[in-house]
């Protein structure tokens, strides 16, 4: 979790997806992850948080529902989606702040 820290920390956005194997929505999140990645490239950076193996790191943001998605930019939380978010509203998130 120390990677997690420096990650959410950059003034890159970090897209941070809260999830769980289990979970039957978030195994939709990882295409519409991949085509923002292959749209917006080094704009954004996306990591995927394991809420199973990661309680304290959930826990921190109040996790009580996945799939959530949180942007970070500089340590800060700058934009929150629990559920199933598209590819455009998540690029749109990410310029918004970029």
């Amino acid at each position: 979790m120390s990677n997690f820290h420096e990650l959410i920390n950059r003034n890159t956005p970090t897209l941070v997806d809260f999830y769980a194997d289990w979970c039957g929505p978030c195994k939709l999140m990882p295409p519409i992850l991949n085509e923002v990645k292959s749209n917006m490239g080094s704009a954004v950076n996306i990591i995927k948080v394991d809420v199973d193996k990661n309680n304290k790191a959930a826990h921190k943001y109040g996790i009580r529902s996945i799939p959530t998605l949180i942007l970070f930019k500089n340590g800060k939380i700058l934009w929150r989606k629990t559920g199933v978010a598209q590819v455009a509203e998540i690029q749109q998130a990410v310029r918004k702040i970029a």
